[in-house]
Formats: structure tokens, C-alpha cells, sequence
């Protein structure tokens, strides 16, 4: 395993979900995705590319109440970038290849929003998705949960774009 300090993109994984379970099956495949970038030399020499050290990718999964999309909050740390997202967890149920696909197609469509904010140029091909490794390592979760709204207002529900600017601290 490579150490830390070669890792250009780190992801942070976090759940706002009101019963304050995390999805970890989906968690493990989102990590599992942005791993897989990270290793790509394609990905890596575009990332290069940006002039930027590395990326802090911040994924919150939210359920139903999912901040209206794209939301992103991206900004520049020193050399890094920062960027947090909310994430549409995938329906109950769903087989390990589903979930490789799902979180392989979120962490793609969150470098484009990424590429088009910083005029970047077209991202590299995506390797193509593969499910999670069986001895996948536990993956720490940010957990919080979410303020109550009122009932009328809950079919419209997000998180707003302070809360995501603010979850991982």
C-alpha cells in the first residue's frame, strides 16, 4: 500500500441520514471508486495537470432529502482543493455491481462540476467499475444529523449549502 503522502485525492465520507445509520456498503463503494481514480495514472496526470497538490473530496450521503443537485461546495486550501458534495443514496437492495456503478458515475459527475469550475481540461477515461473488494477496510464516517424541518417543507428537503460547506469541520 502506498503511503499517504502519494495519495492526491483523499476522500472524506460522511452520512446525514435522520435515522443516523450510514449507508456502508455504498460508503465502501464510493471509497472504493475515488481509490481507483487516485491509482489511475490517467486520472493522476490530469489531476497534475490542475497545479494543485491534492484533492479532499468530501461525499455526504443524504438520503431523500438530498440538497438539490449539483450542490457543491469547492474551494482552494493552500495547494489543495477542497470539495464536498451531497451524494443520492442508491434503493435498498442493491447488488454489489449496482453499487460499484452507482458510485463509480457520482464521483465522475462530481470531477466534472470540479473540471468545469476550475476550466480544467476533459477528464480522462474512468476504469471501469469494479465491485469492492470483499476485505474492504472499515471507513470512517462523519456522522451528523440533520435539524428537524417542518412537515410541509420536507418533500423539498436539503441540505443547505452552509451545511455542506460545514460538515466535515
Amino acid at each position: 500500500m502506498r503511503d499517504m503522502d502519494e495519495f492526491w485525492l483523499r476522500p472524506r465520507l460522511g452520512t446525514a441520514t435522520r435515522d443516523g445509520r450510514a449507508p456502508r456498503h455504498y460508503l465502501v463503494a464510493l471509497q472504493h471508486a475515488v481509490r481507483t481514480l487516485d491509482a489511475d495514472p490517467g486520472w493522476q496526470q490530469w489531476w497534475y495537470g490542475s497545479g494543485l497538490h491534492g484533492c479532499e473530496l468530501g461525499i455526504v450521503t443524504e438520503g431523500r432529502l438530498d440538497h438539490l443537485r449539483p450542490s457543491a461546495d469547492i474551494r482552494r486550501v493552500d495547494d489543495h482543493l477542497r470539495a464536498n458534495f451531497t451524494c443520492e443514496l442508491p434503493p435498498v437492495g442493491a447488488d454489489p455491481d449496482e453499487l460499484a456503478r452507482r458510485a463509480t458515475t457520482e464521483v465522475r459527475t462530481m470531477f466534472e462540476v470540479i473540471r468545469e469550475a476550475m476550466a480544467l481540461p476533459d477528464l480522462p477515461p474512468t476504469p471501469a467499475p469494479s465491485a469492492s473488494p470483499a476485505d474492504a477496510d472499515d471507513v470512517p464516517v462523519t456522522a451528523k444529523s440533520l435539524p428537524s424541518i417542518p412537515r410541509e417543507l420536507e418533500p423539498q428537503g436539503y441540505l443547505t449549502l452552509t451545511q455542506v460547506q460545514d460538515f466535515f469541520g
